[in-house]
């Protein structure tokens, strides 16, 4: 951070600037009290405040100049304008927003103070709000009302996703905002800004090639520099936000995403990196006030809605993560992307919701979409089953085959289906044809080995048939416990014990089996 006197040695090369403060100063020793002199001085620190070449802090002396000049004009409205500017700049926009609304109550078409509440209530997420101010500006400054226009072009911009409505009320007042820029000064100043900017593409380009050969640090050091030299410049943030959110340093990719929202709340890149960085530091529900501010913005967009479903899902809220993936679903940006989702709401319903006719429908939706993926056949035949409709189940998993006979997941399933039917000979066919299309599938081995054990006491074979799916799957805590039990039907007990301690470590984790099921097979193995 600069000290006061780099500070103020900067202040200094603008001699123009220093001799007019240093004027101002000097006559207000002459007349403390002249409210014209402290609104002068005040515009002065707030200009002081808003130079992007300048990191200087001077809001709080802005305010008080200001508040020293409404002790004579308390029936301003300028002043209570320019007073709600300072704070806006602090950030304490609540009370930005009553002093603007003084303003107006004392000069009811008074164009700028409508202005700077539309850009109030954006910082705050109140797009309707801001909408109606901006409007109102419109309609009270006519042909100087070019930024006004602008913003209304922001905003309309950002709810246009699919809606042509929208996009021509955007298109319309952007070319209003650049027919009227000659006639407003400060949308001239913006640009002139905006103009100055480009002295930082060769920075930008440096710090480019800095991150494409993992020279993190040095791409930091530039763009920490560039803000150093222009910190109202809203992308440098953005940048260097993105480098610490891909290294891990989530609080500091926080803290740049902010400062990026803050200057450009329209920023809607930077809202969905924000929430990513809380979301990686498992901050679900900061996360989630982000996604409802960019919903609000840009209502239109559907994967905003999918990603807060996805977040719901992960905090155990089944039925606002379904009523969100039904949002998503139905503004439907292509068939594919809708299908995933559609498939995704109808895993909820089944695993989460135990509802198979909402899963069924929702598999449904995904298959008319996209009736080439093979993962909508094994999920709605698996949403059957969970019906106790064998017979559709059946059905689905045979058309399945016909697009993919080698297709080991399918036949595995219909080894449960005819398992689950009583029908064992075509449960080891299928188990059988799900191990010859893979070899390493651990729940194919597995269930066979449950067949040969349970069913048909063919106890060696089953053992065999257990080792694989455990050697194919360590971490399968239910192969475990089967071995353990064929193991102590021919007399091993130690190593029977084993195994049932491997099961039950592996269980804490996984969760496959009800641990008194274990415990209850530890406690019998010695008891007999």
């Amino acid at each position: 951070m600069k000290t006061d006197e780099e500070i103020t040695n900067k202040v200094r090369s603008n001699n123009k600037m220093y001799n007019q403060i240093e004027r101002c100063k000097i006559d207000l020793q002459k007349d403390p009290t002249n409210p014209h002199l402290h609104i002068r001085m005040g515009d002065l620190y707030l200009k002081w405040h808003l130079d992007i070449f300048n990191a200087g802090q001077y809001i709080d002396e802005a305010i008080t100049e200001y508040q020293l000049a409404m002790e004579s004009l308390i029936d301003s409205y300028e002043i209570y304008y320019k007073i709600g500017v300072a704070f806006f700049y602090k950030g304490e926009l609540d009370k930005a927003i009553n002093y603007f609304t003084t303003a107006l109550e004392k000069k009811n078409n008074y164009y700028e103070a409508y202005h700077m509440l539309a850009e109030t209530f954006i910082k705050k997420a109140h797009f309707t709000d801001a909408i109606d101010a901006a409007e109102a500006a419109v309609m009270c400054s006519k042909i100087k009302s070019s930024t006004s226009h602008y913003i209304l072009y922001k905003l309309y911009e950002a709810m246009s996703f699919r809606n042509r409505k929208q996009k021509w009320k955007a298109f319309k007042e952007r070319v209003l905002a650049f027919i009227l820029a000659p006639f407003d000064k400060d949308a001239r100043e913006n640009i002139w800004l905006n103009i100055a900017y480009l002295r930082f593409l060769p920075l930008f380009l440096k710090g480019f090639y800095a991150i494409q050969f993992k020279n993190f640090g040095l791409a930091v050091q530039l763009y920490k520099e560039a803000v150093e030299i222009a910190p109202g410049f809203a992308p440098l943030y953005c940048v260097l936000g993105d480098i610490y959110l891909s290294t891990g340093y989530f609080e500091d990719s926080i803290t740049e995403y902010k400062m990026a929202i803050w200057l450009d709340p329209f920023n809607i890149t930077a809202y969905r990196h924000l929430c990513r960085a809380y979301e990686e530091q498992g901050d679900y529900n900061k996360a989630i006030d982000i996604y409802n501010k960019l919903i609000a913005m840009a209502p239109n967009i559907p994967d905003l809605y999918s990603n807060l479903a996805n977040i719901y899902y992960i905090m155990g809220e089944f039925d606002l993560a379904i009523s969100h993936y039904q949002t998503a679903i139905t503004l439907n940006p292509n068939p594919s992307w809708t299908s995933v989702i559609a498939q995704t709401m109808g895993f909820v319903f089944q695993e989460n919701k135990s509802d198979p006719d909402a899963a069924i429908s929702a598999y449904q939706t995904a298959y008319v979409l996209t009736p080439e993926d093979i993962d909508i056949y094994v999920n709605l035949g698996s949403a059957f089953y969970d019906k106790e409709d064998y017979e559709n189940s059946l059905s689905i998993y045979r058309k399945a085959l016909e697009y993919e006979p080698h297709n080991a997941k399918i036949h595995c399933n219909l080894g449960f289906l005819y398992w689950g039917k009583g029908d064992t000979d075509e449960a080891i066919k299928s188990y059988k044809l799900a191990i010859k299309y893979n070899d390493a599938y651990d729940i194919a081995y597995n269930n066979l080995g449950v067949i040969y054990l349970d069913d048909l006491g063919r106890v060696r074979e089953s053992i065999e048939l257990f080792k694989k799916a455990v050697e194919a799957n360590p971490s399968y805590a239910l192969a475990h416990f089967n071995l353990a039990r064929a193991i102590t039907i021919v007399g091993d007990k130690v190593e029977a014990a084993k195994l049932y301690q491997m099961a039950q470590d592996i269980n804490k984790v996984t969760q496959e089996i009800d641990p008194k099921d274990i415990a209850d097979k530890i406690s019998d193995l010695f008891e007999s």
